[in-house]
C-alpha cells in the first residue's frame, strides 16, 4: 500500500503549482466546451477564446518555476497544444481558400477539435495521477 503524498509536496513540487496547473487545464477545458457549444469550432474556440489565451499567458508566466520538475512536461504539453492548434488552423484556413479544399478543410478542422479535446483530457488525467505527460 502506498503512503499518502504530503499535501505541501507532490513529488518535489509545491502544491500551489499543481493547483495552478489544474487551473490552466480547467481554462483549456472551458475553451473546448465553448467551441463545442457555440458557433465556433473547437479548435477555433481553443486558440482564439479568452480562456485559452489566458491559460497560455499563465503557462509562460510560471514556466520558470516548474523548470526541472514533473510539471514542466505539463506546461510544455499545454503550450504545444495551443501553438500546434494555431499552426494547423492556419494551414487549414489556407486550404479553405481553395475551392477544392473546403470540404477537406472542414473535416480536418473537426478532427483537430477532437485532437485538442484528447490533449486536454490526457494531460489533465496525467496531472490528477501526479505524473508527467
Amino acid at each position: 500500500m502506498q503512503e499518502p503524498v504530503p499535501v505541501d509536496d507532490l513529488k518535489g513540487v509545491r502544491l500551489s503549482l499543481v493547483q495552478y496547473t489544474h487551473f490552466i487545464y480547467g481554462l483549456h477545458a472551458i475553451a473546448v466546451l465553448i467551441g463545442v457549444t457555440s458557433a465556433a469550432t473547437v479548435a477555433g474556440g481553443f486558440v482564439f477564446g479568452l480562456p485559452s489565451l489566458v491559460a497560455v499567458f499563465l503557462n509562460y508566466l510560471k514556466r520558470g518555476e516548474v523548470s526541472g520538475t514533473w510539471l514542466e512536461s505539463h506546461f510544455r504539453w499545454q503550450i504545444r497544444t495551443f501553438w500546434f492548434t494555431l499552426l494547423w488552423l492556419i494551414v487549414y484556413g489556407l486550404l479553405i481558400i481553395t475551392i477544392i479544399g473546403i470540404p477537406v478543410a472542414w473535416i480536418l478542422i473537426a478532427l483537430l477539435g477532437l485532437w485538442v479535446g484528447y490533449r486536454v483530457i490526457r494531460g489533465w488525467n496525467a496531472l490528477f495521477a501526479v505524473r508527467s505527460i
